[in-house]
């Protein structure tokens, strides 16, 4: 077997691979020798077929496979020896197209090669974190804005007229052609106008009703309605409202602090604090890391892989196409032009990634199975009721775990230079963190 270079320009390689046909038959011979013990053909006994009658009946399968294995090995044995990582899957082809059994194989090999991450000294990056605390301002703003969350109910003056956002107390009956259908009746029902909670226009036509009024309201049912004799059919509801009542926020006291599972008023504050200086953290985070980026960016300059910018600057300009146009869900739209916008974009986050991959190569970072359930198990909080068929799908899915995978590897990464690098702690108010992570939108 021959490998021989063609193209060595950069990060780009070219190479010729030569498997003669000596090699290919002794490998098909050698294949046909493994299988000969566990084959039967009539006439014969189990194993003892003549090595001629195999190679006429599986001869030409057998060569495809030798054929394959002997390219794969090669390709192997030259990654191994070289050391060369190739950017994206090799470019593998046939040179020799009229090859016919007898002939050598020759096959062309061509791949851009990772380049060479040079080392950096994390200690002399300088990063400075923001730390926020929760102030007393703050947690009585959310305490109130919880308390709006929570809200009661209250009588209107008498002759009031039902608003939007109100609830009224009522009595209704549904009927379709003038006869009263199952399920369609209610005594002391609370709903609440907007809640979208009743059919399609039902709500909207009891806004201005006033206690003791009687109403009939006219709907249709959605022609997918679950229950199919109502489904596409037109109903009358005769309602009669008994109560019209205001919304008002729940008081700020220990039973409102109950409600939301704690003991009392200090604690429910003392949760709030707590969950506040997370949400900071959080954002103090995104901050820090953006910092850290952009100074690796500084740090360190190699050739980069022209695939890999190529790929990258025209994902980003697919993405940020269909973030102007929401509507196009599919990819029957025109051809996305990729510009320098674009590609700078891409060089930095292709330069990037492969600095934050080396980096995390060599410390042996890896994202355990726990790791991987927990962000699965998260995501799939957003399906209610569908969470065991989203884990399930990830789990047969090796696109979608790799796409879980990275974030959580590349953040990883990001815990692991922080450690090493010089960081500084600056307290900070909120507002200046807000106006940090504004920065990052808005770059």
């Amino acid at each position: 077997m021959q490998v021989t270079e063609t193209l060595n320009e950069g990060l780009k390689r070219g190479y010729a691979i030569k498997v003669t046909a000596a090699e290919l038959e002794a490998k098909v011979n050698e294949k046909l020798a493994e299988a000969q013990p566990g084959v039967e053909m009539k006439g014969f006994r189990k194993g003892k077929v003549p090595m001629s009658l195999l190679k006429k009946q599986f001869g030409q399968r057998v060569m495809g496979e030798a054929m394959q294995e002997s390219i794969d090995g090669a390709m192997s044995e030259h990654f191994q020896a070289s050391g060369d990582r190739p950017a994206m899957q090799p470019e593998v082809k046939m040179t020799n197209e009229d090859w016919k059994e007898g002939d050598d194989v020759e096959v062309s090999m061509s791949y851009e090669a990772l380049p060479e991450i040079p080392e950096v000294d994390f200690s002399t990056v300088k990063l400075e974190r923001l730390v926020v605390k929760a102030a007393d301002a703050d947690i009585d703003e959310a305490l109130s804005n919880l308390a709006g969350t929570a809200q009661d109910f209250k009588d209107r003056k008498k002759g009031a007229k039902a608003k939007d956002g109100d609830q009224v107390v009522m009595d209704f009956v549904g009927k379709i052609d003038g006869v009263a259908f199952d399920g369609g009746s209610a005594e002391d029902y609370p709903l609440v106008l907007g809640s979208n909670s009743f059919i399609p226009g039902f709500e909207e036509q009891l806004v201005g009703a006033k206690v003791g009024e009687e109403k009939a309201v006219t709907v249709s049912f959605p022609e997918n309605y679950q229950a199919e004799n109502l489904a596409g059919k037109e109903a009358v509801f005769d309602c009669t409202i008994k109560e019209v009542k205001e919304p008002v926020s729940a008081e700020i006291n220990d039973d409102l602090a109950k409600k939301f599972g704690a003991d009392d008023l200090a604690a429910l504050k003392t949760q709030i604090g707590e969950r506040l200086e997370a949400e900071y953290t959080g954002a103090a985070r995104a901050v820090l890391k953006r910092r850290l980026l952009d100074a690796l960016d500084g740090l360190v300059s190699f050739d980069l892989p022209p695939s890999l910018v190529d790929a990258e600057a025209g994902q980003i300009a697919h993405q940020l196409w269909h973030e102007e146009n929401p509507d196009v869900q599919g990819h029957d739209h025109p051809e996305i032009e990729t510009t320098d916008e674009h590609r700078k974009l891409a060089t930095r986050r292709v330069r990037l990634g492969l600095l934050l991959a080396e980096i995390g190569q060599k410390a042996e970072i890896q994202v355990t199975d726990a790791e991987m359930s927990q962000a699965i198990m998260a995501q799939a909080r957003q399906y209610p009721g569908q969470e065991r068929e989203f884990f399930e799908f990830v789990q047969k899915n090796a696109q979608m775990q790799q796409q879980m995978r990275a974030p959580l590897f590349e953040d990883k990464v990001v815990d692991h230079i922080v450690s090493l690098a010089a960081v500084k702690d600056k307290s900070v108010a909120k507002d200046a963190l807000q106006k940090a992570v504004e920065a990052l939108e808005d770059e």
